[in-house]
């Protein structure tokens, strides 16, 4: 076999249906579990501290409200805004003032003089400075605490059906840059006759395809994804001129002009290069290739070290070129794995010196892999307990652990790579035949119309095809390697699917500085869904039955209240009226009343419950069942 022989026609050679069907599933299972676990974006830049804090009851109103973060923000006109018990603007509704000193960063909204008394409500959002929205809110009280009318949308920023799609695009991004560069190299490096191969170019092409495809979408819907959180606002022009303003915005306009340059080069490698012959001009053109193609993918890979992680928190003038030539490597390694599994299962024409030469550029890969990584993992996780105790580190432990298992399948590729050789695909004879069979056709071709002609040489290329295949198939080291490598793709993918969502997951060591600051927090405190049932009796007929209540998150800001009234036969019970009252009786604070609405036969919810101070909290609840039929039970639960 030859190892540059091209490509020849429509092949019958087709990928195994398992096979196929296995990679899909996997594809889908592990995209779609992280998709559903993972939700909104977690937040980059953390919340440190405030002033009021969160649940404070101040005697005099501030003259501003000013929030701490753990990094770098941008922020708009209405990145911090304060809601009076009315839900009307307590602030000057001017742009955040930057009050940032040092290493601090502060900012602050001035509030209109002469505030009365209440509960106030601060809802702020922003992107942190590795491109990711944050948002969140809390409530401080001026005098006392007082029932308030604001509900804020439950959705974070990030969230929602176009941080669904964003993140999708995200990973489908990252998927296209491994298939465009890996599958590059892999023809450039080791298997130049793989230029001339249709399920080479067709990879490649792919990749750029899902690569440029994804990047237009995230530039489409950077604007929803960071603001409204509505599709219709994606084809907003302000709202994209604003975008384009941006460091993220910049980096895809970017990697859009990088990706033309790259359609050139992908134009080169499988047209100019793929039909020269001459083993000079060819290895000149390979040089050229390899130098340009090498700058082009170099700066595709910037473009995420610009505008994510790296770019921000300690040493990043290190640390954007360690990210670069760390997504170099991995678009090396699964790539090319990705390349190998297809010139496995789809052509018939790879050698063995094209496999060993795939082995080598891996092991060089992991290398980079490694070092890169270490120094990747000291920078984003900083600590131990930040290693074990945050979601990011937790994540980073998975990833090591899937390297590990793809490292121990690839050594049984590199064993059955050692045992591979090319006399299964040519034995011995076997060109002598194929000659016989390609001049025979010549012999006839003055008996024969041209169009039959064709059309015969068109059959004799299947057969050809058809019967390398049988004999490569026969081999039982081949088997073996196509076996194991599309083991170690299955791996990848989850590999790859992880690698990404550490891409838009808080760092280890940003949570633990924002977690140092617990008492200027201004985050929630911690709790949990309070779960309440409560029997009853209001002495008139079918009078009985329970109440069982639910508060989320069961912390201080604003919770969603669902109720339920059961009878006493256990089916829901309508009732006239029900009122809830909610007393923090240790710092004098209600009643506080609740007026849920009927959602449903024996269901009450309210939404946007205000709950200023953590603490033990009284909850009393009303139950009218007649015009005279009336009981009110309470019962203590620890909220915050």
């Amino acid at each position: 076999m030859s190892a540059t022989a091209p490509y020849a026609g429509p092949s019958p050679i087709r990928r195994p249906v398992a096979a196929a069907a296995l990679l899909a599933a996997l594809v889908s299972l592990v995209f779609g579990l992280l998709l559903a676990g993972a939700g909104p974006a977690s937040a980059h830049a953390a919340l440190t501290g405030s002033d009021p804090q969160d649940g404070a009851v101040v005697d005099t109103a501030p003259k501003e409200v000013t929030l701490s973060f753990s990094e770098a923000i941008a922020v708009g006109d209405d990145s911090i805004r304060v809601l009076d018990p009315s839900g009307k603007r307590a602030d000057t509704e001017a742009e955040p003032r930057d009050l940032s000193e040092g290493g601090t960063v502060r900012y602050g909204v001035a509030l209109h003089s002469g505030l009365p008394d209440g509960t106030y409500t601060v809802a702020w959002q922003a992107i942190s400075a590795d491109s990711h929205p944050i948002s969140g809110a809390f409530t401080f009280s001026i005098g006392a605490p007082s029932e308030t009318t604001v509900a804020l949308s439950s959705q974070e920023a990030g969230g929602g059906p176009v941080g669904v799609v964003y993140d999708i695009a995200r990973y489908a991004a990252y998927g296209g840059f491994v298939l465009l560069v890996g599958g590059s190299a892999f023809v450039l490096i080791c298997w130049r006759g793989g230029a001339s191969a249709l399920p080479m170019q067709r990879l490649v092409v792919r990749g750029w395809l899902t690569l440029t495809a994804a990047t237009l979408v995230m530039l489409l819907l950077r604007n929803p994804y960071t603001g409204s959180g509505k599709f219709a606002d994606a084809f907003d022009l302000a709202g994209l001129q604003s975008v384009l303003d941006t460091k993220p915005g910049a980096a895809l306009v970017s990697r859009l002009l990088l990706l033309g340059a790259a359609a050139l080069f992908i134009a080169v490698l499988f047209g100019t290069y793929a039909r020269r012959e001459d083993e000079q001009e060819r290895k000149d053109l390979t040089f050229g290739l390899a130098v340009g193609g090498g700058v082009v993918a170099a700066g595709i890979a910037a473009t995420w070290a610009m505008s994510e992680h790296a770019s921000t928190g300690i040493q990043a003038s290190i640390a954007m070129p360690v990210d670069v030539a760390h997504l170099l490597a991995v678009a090396a390694w699964l790539g090319g794995l990705a390349s190998l599994l297809v010139a496995l299962y789809r052509t018939p024409d790879i050698g063995s010196a094209a496999v060993r030469r795939f082995s080598a550029v891996a092991f060089s890969s992991v290398v980079v892999l490694a070092a890169t990584g270490i120094y990747q993992s000291w920078r984003q996780v900083g600590s131990w307990s930040a290693l074990t105790g945050t979601r990011y580190g937790q994540l980073l432990i998975i990833k090591v652990a899937l390297i590990a298992v793809l490292l121990a399948v690839a050594w049984f590729s590199r064993r059955w790579t050692g045992r591979l050789t090319d006399t299964a695909v040519a034995p011995s004879g076997g060109k002598k035949k194929a000659a016989e069979e390609n001049t025979a056709p010549d012999e006839a071709s003055d008996d024969v119309a041209p169009e039959r002609a064709a059309q015969l040489a068109r059959q004799r290329a299947v057969l050809t095809a058809t019967k390398k295949k049988r004999i490569r198939d026969a081999d039982p080291e081949r088997s073996g390697l196509r076996r194991s490598v599309l083991a170690e793709a299955a791996v990848a993918v989850v590999l790859l699917a992880v690698t990404t969502m550490l891409t838009s997951t808080e760092p280890g060591r940003t949570e633990e500085e924002a977690a140092g600051g617990a008492t200027a927090s201004t985050a929630p405190a911690a709790g949990g869904p309070v779960n309440l049932s409560m029997p009853f009796d209001t002495g008139g007929r079918k009078g009985k039955g329970t109440v069982r209540i639910d508060l989320d998150p069961g912390r201080t800001g604003s919770n969603d209240l669902h109720v339920w009234i059961d009878g006493s036969d256990g089916e829901p019970m309508d009732v006239p009226e029900l009122k809830l009252a909610l007393t923090l009786e240790s710092k004098d604070i209600g009643p506080l009343p609740v007026v849920p609405n009927r959602l449903a036969e024996g269901h009450w919810t309210a939404s946007g419950v205000q709950i200023p101070m953590a603490g033990d909290w009284k909850i009393d609840v009303t139950v009218r069942t007649s015009d005279i039929d009336q009981v009110t039970i309470d019962k203590n639960a620890k909220i915050g």
